[in-house]
């Protein structure tokens, strides 16, 4: 299948498509999503040389993966991603400015790390995610990446007491330092946990763990974005294309 279209599902009358961004139009349309959703929903305040636009310098050595509403052209959903021939121009994977990554040089194999990923509120559903996660699925397979690598991130907005609370829960059954120990440069604070909070994972951790990732280490504080970023690996044998597409991050 060409790359230029990895994925299409229709849902509810949708007619979803997962693309590689090939031009600046394109990439704007992403950036401009990705401010829409990180800065005016989520108050993450943002170091940008165009208003409206996230953008850094991460962006110049990545590729871009969008998922369009044929029906209207609207690009919907949107991740970034940089491998291993690409890292060293960027001056290094993104997750190593937060982490550091104690084993990533012994891994053997291309890695691809994504980032930056988001969806418009109006197609925050199983179907726009699951075409997401085909056209990455597709693109590990064709390119033979061994390794899918990169954050999700976990609402600060109450002082951490979720991020907490669900790396209480993922330590039992997620937490592996067999192939990469995630050490955070900034770590969230400590904070007493209430005896009734419950663990709500946020879709996309949610999406990495179905899709049989391992968290690494302990969460990384971002200040500017006021999130816990839990930094999660996936071999790529484990990786299965067909669940990827069926599967629903609810």
């Amino acid at each position: 299948m060409s790359q230029a279209a990895l994925a299409l599902e229709e849902s509810n009358s949708r007619q979803l498509l997962a693309e590689l961004v090939t031009d600046a139009r394109n990439l704007r349309a992403a950036q401009a999503l990705r401010y829409q959703v990180f800065a005016e929903e989520c108050g993450a305040v943002l170091h940008t040389a165009e208003a409206g636009l996230d953008q850094d310098h991460y962006d110049l050595h990545c590729e871009h993966l969008i998922v369009r509403d044929q029906n209207n052209g609207r690009v919907v959903a949107t991740t970034r991603i940089l491998d291993s021939r690409r890292a060293p121009a960027a001056g290094g994977f993104y997750s190593e400015s937060e982490f550091q990554l104690v084993g990533l040089k012994d891994l053997r194999g291309d890695i691809m790390e994504i980032g930056r990923t988001c969806v418009h509120a109006d197609y925050r559903n199983g179907a726009t995610i699951s075409v997401l996660w085909a056209g990455l699925a597709q693109l590990m397979n064709e390119r033979h990446y061994e390794y899918l690598m990169g954050c999700a991130s976990i609402d600060m907005g109450d002082g951490g007491l979720q991020a907490h609370a669900i790396m209480q829960r993922l330590r039992g059954r997620y937490l592996s330092r067999e192939y990469l120990n995630a050490i955070p440069r900034l770590p969230i604070p400590e904070r007493d946990l209430p005896a009734n909070l419950t663990a709500q994972l946020p879709p996309l951790l949610k999406a990495y763990m179905r899709l049989g990732a391992k968290v690494c280490g302990e969460p990384c504080w971002d200040p500017e974005f006021n999130v816990a970023d839990v930094f999660i690996l996936l071999r790529r044998e484990q990786l299965c294309p067909r669940y990827a597409r069926h599967f629903k991050a609810v």
